[in-house]
C-alpha cells in the first residue's frame, strides 16, 4: 500500500491498528509574533478554506528537517522571510482526522519566531490573515491546541524577554 502525499513528497508511515492502517504525517510550523507601533505583541493567524483560524504549518518533506520545513511553509504560505527563531520553544501537537475516508495521525511541531514584516501576502491555500494580540488570538484560533500552543508561547516570551536575540533566520 502506498501512502497518498497530497502533490508533495511527506514523510509519511503507515501505522496498523486492529481495523485499518492509519496513515501517519508530520508537519511543522511556527507561531509568529511582531511589535506593532504601539509596542503591543500580535501574533499572526491565518484563516484556511475549511473556515478554521490557526498558524502557518505544513508537512515535513523528505530530507527537509523540522526547522526547513517551518522555514519554507511560512515563506510559501505568508511570504514572510526575515524571522527570528526563539531558540528554546519547540512545541508537538498531534490529533487524528479522516482524508478521503482514510484515518490520519499528524503530528505538528512548532516553533516560536519574531518578525518586522507587517505585509503578509497568503498562498492560494489560505483565505485570509490577521495580526491579533494575545487575547484576540485566544478569542479567533479555532482548535483548543493551538490555543495551548499560544498560551505557552506567550509565557515562553514572557519569562524570556530576550529570547529574540538568539539567532538569526534569513
Amino acid at each position: 500500500m502506498s501512502p497518498k502525499s497530497c502533490g508533495k513528497k511527506s514523510v509519511q508511515r503507515i501505522i496498523y491498528t486492529l481495523d485499518m492502517p492509519t496513515l501517519f504525517e508530520q508537519s511543522a510550523g511556527f507561531i509568529v509574533y511582531r511589535i506593532n507601533r504601539k509596542g503591543i505583541r500580535e501574533y499572526l493567524i491565518l484563516h484556511y478554506p475549511g473556515g478554521h483560524f490557526d498558524f502557518p504549518k505544513g508537512h515535513i518533506e523528505k530530507g527537509e528537517t523540522k526547522m526547513q520545513a517551518a522555514e519554507r511553509e511560512l515563506e510559501e504560505e505568508t511570504g514572510i522571510t526575515r524571522v527570528t527563531w526563539i531558540e528554546g520553544y519547540k512545541e508537538k501537537i498531534n490529533y487524528k482526522y479522516r482524508r478521503e475516508g482514510q484515518l490520519m495521525s499528524k503530528d505538528v511541531y512548532f516553533f516560536l519566531a519574531a518578525t518586522r514584516q507587517k505585509n503578509v501576502r497568503i498562498s492560494f491555500e489560505h483565505q485570509g490573515f490577521v495580526w491579533l494580540p494575545f487575547n484576540e488570538a485566544m478569542l479567533k484560533i479555532t482548535f483548543d491546541n493551538a490555543r495551548t500552543l499560544l498560551t505557552k508561547a506567550e509565557e515562553f516570551i514572557s519569562e524570556h524577554p530576550n529570547a529574540a536575540l538568539v539567532k538569526k533566520k534569513k
